[in-house]
């Protein structure tokens, strides 16, 4: 099922398929809602699976073209889209800005996520001092580089942060790995000039950690097994697991593992999932008499 949902300031695009709890999957950078959808088929046989365009990406359109989005806006608009979906507490996997999201959500709305996988949260206020100030400079020279030798560049360095070297990734059989077209460049040009400098600025403190370690979302710090242990996606999942106390799980591939090694991301995330409280078949709310 494809739909929109009129929110604040912009329409959202979402999709629903399977059966199931209700799994919410919030994607990286310029993802849109089918950008995993090869690991969305190894899920539906056993959760209603949802994916969305954020808003400023593919078909969910703002009102005001070229306004930008910051992170609130993001947030409400997954709560707001959890809200039209179900009166239960939802699963949620974030990928790297979807993380960042989810995380944000489960602080403000923790009524709405029963459990929270945040694959690789790139979030630099994470790190100590001197990492943080190094990666939000190398955040910033990526966005001059977008701006000054274009998107093939721009996507390349932002490879380069995140430990993703196209020439040396190896892929699942059954892996769709979607090529950079006019779509993906629009979507890029806006992850860069807006929600990456949302993302420049993420933080979460030792008090924020605290509540939500406190909180009633369970929360599962997660990264990729073949991402570098010293790019700052990675480390960011290493000192979220660090202040919650909790271990870190690996995901098979490395930043983008759900697109590059769909099967195996998909059962390491049933198994994840597998850990959480029970849940009963997704019902979608009954419409106002």
């Amino acid at each position: 099922m494809q739909s929109t949902l009129t929110v604040p300031g912009a329409t959202l695009h979402y999709e629903v398929r399977g059966h199931g709890p209700l799994l919410l999957v919030s994607q990286s950078g310029e993802g849109d809602a089918n950008r995993s959808d090869a690991m969305v088929d190894h899920l539906v046989d056993a959760y209603t699976v949802v994916t969305y365009d954020r808003r400023g990406l593919s078909r969910s359109v703002l009102d005001e073209p070229g306004s930008g989005a910051g992170l609130d806006e993001h947030v409400d608009d997954v709560h707001r889209l959890l809200a039209a979906l179900t009166d239960r507490p939802a699963l949620m996997l974030g990928c790297s800005m979807g993380a960042v999201i989810g995380l944000r959500l489960a602080a403000r709305h923790p009524g709405r996520l029963s459990t929270l996988v945040a694959h690789e949260p790139a979030i630099p206020g994470l790190l100590p001092e001197a990492e943080r100030l190094r990666t939000r400079a190398e955040l910033d020279e990526m966005r001059a580089v977008f701006q000054r030798d274009g998107c093939i560049a721009g996507v390349r360095r932002i490879g380069e942060l995140l430990g993703i070297d196209p020439a040396r990734q190896e892929a699942e059989p059954g892996a769709r790995l979607a090529p950079l077209d006019a779509s993906r460049e629009a979507n890029f040009d806006f992850f860069v000039r807006h929600d990456a400098l949302t993302m420049r600025h993420a933080d979460l403190t030792p008090a924020e950690l605290g509540a939500l370690d406190a909180g009633p979302v369970r929360i599962v710090p997660a990264a990729g097994r073949t991402t570098p242990r010293t790019v700052f996606d990675y480390r960011c999942a290493e000192e979220l697991a660090a202040g919650l106390g909790t271990g870190l799980i690996h995901f098979p591939g490395g930043h983008n593992g759900n697109i590059t090694h769909p099967k195996g991301f998909a059962q390491t995330l049933r198994t994840t999932l597998g850990a959480s409280p029970a849940y009963q078949p997704y019902e979608p709310p009954m419409p106002p008499r």
